[in-house]
């Protein structure tokens, strides 16, 4: 790599925690998807019911939302919260 170049982050990963059956979860889904759409990002979804540690640590916060396991969001999804911890992570 020549000199002044930053290596690029590798791929930023937005990651919804969440359970089968639950509205809160399917609202933020919506954005979660219209936003990784936009910005090029991947989504992935994890069911805390197949989790014991996560359902521990997650049961009354869902959905939660993560940008390279960060928590940004829980219960309602910040579009505009969202956007801006992907570019700060793009940015690292």
């Amino acid at each position: 790599m020549s000199e002044g170049h930053v290596a690029p982050v590798s791929e930023v990963v937005v990651t919804m925690l969440g359970k089968p059956g639950c509205h809160l979860c399917d609202d933020a889904r919506g954005v979660i998807e219209r936003v990784v759409a936009d910005e090029g990002v991947r989504f992935e979804e994890r069911d805390i019911t197949q989790d014991e540690e996560l359902q521990r640590e997650y049961w009354e916060q869902i959905p939660v939302t993560l940008v390279d396991g960060v928590q940004v969001d829980f219960w309602r999804v910040d579009e505009a919260r969202l956007r801006a911890a992907i570019a700060k992570r793009r940015r690292a």
